[in-house]
């Protein structure tokens, strides 16, 4: 009961959230309401039956979007009913899991006694969870600690206690890790008052009208599809997001972009700029694997087919971070490179776009 309430307390104070985190959602708890059951607020309810959690807490969870009814989310106010299933569910499996160091390589950009920057590649998942239980960052960064000594014997050598930020398995890029509790408390101020500088690069459908714009708008789960985000109009659900674009390059059909996060909301990118009608290159969650944009002539559709099997994921890429190190307070500000699946891709459509 304890280690449920440490989640919803992490999730709601600690600001680790950022774009593009894995977003499958895991049941840490289940209740069915008696048959004879009268009518109670549901953080009431819940208060009855977790041992050591608060309602604040509850409520809390509950307007992230983590409290279901019947499978669907409810406000802290919804009126339990007989028979109800109540559960409540997690962006992350319950911490009984345990970590097993892996020997998987690791592309450190940066590294020290309290800090570590990895370049993240395309399809290593950040987190251990469901059918991914081995095989993730999170492994590897067990193995690199242990390695160097540098894992201690004790429940702080979790490595998952110092992801600061996630991206998700197809997102490629720049991840930090704090080394010890302090370097994250320093680096988790750093992102909750928005201080870090994040640019992503992303190839998307369309000719983005503009060459340079701000989108503004909640970004929350979608609550006909639970593994969606989806945009809200403002005050209404969801949490404020904003994401700046600039246009990098224009090839007629797509147009690759950079994007800057003022906030780091679950899939802030792909949803922004599917909501400004700019679907990420293959994105299947948002309907970017299928085209979009084009001619319906069979070499070109041809021609797109060869671009998803070159990067066979979203063409989303983390290429900088910059932050104030957590111990010398000095500026560390980090670039890494277009990775080789999204490089030929860009290199595919710009010779499409002389030849138009």
């Amino acid at each position: 009961m304890e280690e449920w309430k440490e989640e919803i307390e992490e999730y709601n104070e600690d600001p680790v959230l950022t774009e593009d985190v894995e977003d499958e959602l895991y049941e840490h708890f289940r209740f069915i309401a008696d048959k004879g059951q009268n009518l109670l607020r549901v953080d009431k309810f819940l208060v009855d039956r977790i041992t050591g959690a608060s309602r604040n807490r509850i409520q809390q969870a509950a307007d992230a979007g983590y409290v279901l009814s019947n499978g669907n989310p409810i406000k802290s106010n919804y009126k339990v009913k007989p028979l109800d299933v109540i559960t409540i569910v997690m962006d992350r499996p319950r911490r009984e899991l345990v970590i097993i160091p892996e020997d998987i390589p690791l592309d450190i950009a940066y590294e020290d006694n309290d800090v570590m920057v990895v370049n993240k590649p395309p399809g290593l998942v950040v987190h251990p969870g469901f059918g991914n239980y081995t095989g993730t960052l999170v492994n590897a960064i067990a193995w690199h600690l242990q390695a160097k000594g540098e894992l201690p014997d004790s429940e702080d050598s979790d490595p998952r206690l110092g992801i600061v930020h996630r991206i998700d398995k197809d997102t490629s890029g720049l991840l930090i890790i704090a080394k010890n509790p302090e370097a994250k408390t320093h680096l988790g101020w750093q992102f909750f008052h928005k201080t870090t500088k994040r640019h992503y690069v992303a190839l998307v459908w369309g000719n983005v009208k503009n060459d340079e714009g701000r989108i503004e708008g909640n970004v929350g789960r979608n609550p006909y599809d639970r593994m969606q985000m989806m945009v809200f109009p403002d005050g209404e659900l969801g949490k404020p997001a904003v994401t700046h674009y600039k246009v990098l390059e224009r090839f007629g059909y797509v147009t690759l972009v950079e994007c800057r996060l003022e906030t780091g909301r679950t899939h802030q990118i792909r949803v922004h700029m599917k909501h400004i009608g700019h679907p990420l290159f293959n994105d299947e969650r948002y309907g970017g694997n299928e085209i979009l944009k084009g001619t319906n002539h069979a070499k070109y559709r041809q021609f797109v087919q060869n671009c998803f099997e070159i990067c066979p994921r979203q063409a989303l890429h983390a290429r900088t971070i910059g932050f104030i190190h957590p111990r010398t307070e000095e500026e560390i500000f980090l670039e890494s490179p277009i990775p080789d699946d999204m490089q030929q891709l860009i290199e595919k459509w710009r010779n499409l776009a002389k030849s138009i």
